[in-house]
């Protein structure tokens, strides 16, 4: 059943989709508001009720998460939308798809059909530098050169050796993502290499792959992590929607 618009409250915006003729979600949203569609033209924005400030709390942004994931089971294509985006009323929604149908069209088209899926790949050791110290001789022998003799070595011989250190973890890093995209290319409509996050992460992608094509996503995965020996962890995710392969521009 079609829901009437508040004008009353500001709009939160979860997503875009294909046309969804004033599909009523149910009370799924942020703070259990009433998840709705407003249509303009060809498409759709998802949205509900909200007040005027949203604060990012663990619930809030698993509900929007569940939001999308349920638009991904009733649309063909979702365009997300980064947390925290409220509208002043339905008028500006309309406006913003109203002026966008083109490229949100153009992007829904990319992304029909198709989901997200994350994958990382961790350096799973004690202690990274000296995993480094052990598989890269370089390495091991300017710690030697700076450390040797119990002596407490200058402060440019640290920069030197952090510098080198970094140098290698880049090295390191660009390769083994290489071989990574290389396996999974086959399986994938698209990958996106994102940085990594944190020290110890070595590959950090995120794929986009056809609805239908999991298993062959996640055998591709089990293949490339055959190239590596038990100093690395695999770890893929998802589906989710397609987060790292859309381009919203939002002038709310």
């Amino acid at each position: 059943m079609a829901r009437q618009e508040s004008t009353k409250q500001k709009l939160y915006l979860y997503a875009v989709a294909p046309d969804l003729n004033g599909v009523n979600f149910g009370p799924i949203g942020l703070d259990g508001g009433t998840v709705y569609a407003i249509t303009n033209g060809r498409v759709s924005a998802v949205v509900s009720d909200v007040p005027e400030k949203i604060r990012p709390e663990r619930r809030q942004l698993a509900a929007h998460q569940e939001v999308l994931k349920r638009l991904m089971l009733d649309a063909t294509a979702v365009l997300p939308v980064a947390f925290g985006v409220v509208a002043d009323n339905p008028a500006a929604i309309r406006r913003i798809l109203s002026g966008n149908q083109k490229p949100f069209l153009e992007q829904l088209r990319r992304v029909a059909g198709r989901v997200e899926m994350g994958l990382r790949v961790t350096w799973d050791v004690p202690n990274i530098f000296e995993y480094f110290v052990q598989t890269h001789p370089e390495l091991r022998v300017a710690r030697d050169r700076f450390f040797g003799g119990h002596r407490e070595p200058a402060q440019d011989d640290k920069i030197e050796l952090g510098r080198l250190f970094d140098r290698l973890l880049v090295e390191d890093r660009e390769a083994h993502t290489e071989r990574v995209v290389e396996m999974l290319t086959p399986s994938c409509v698209e990958i996106s290499p994102n940085k990594p996050r944190t020290e110890r992460e070595v590959v950090n992608l995120a794929c986009l792959i056809g609805r239908a094509g999991r298993e062959q996503f996640e055998a591709a995965v089990f293949e490339a992590a055959k190239l590596f020996d038990n100093h690395y962890a695999f770890d893929y995710n998802g589906p989710w929607a397609p987060h790292n392969f859309v381009d919203l521009t939002l002038d709310l």
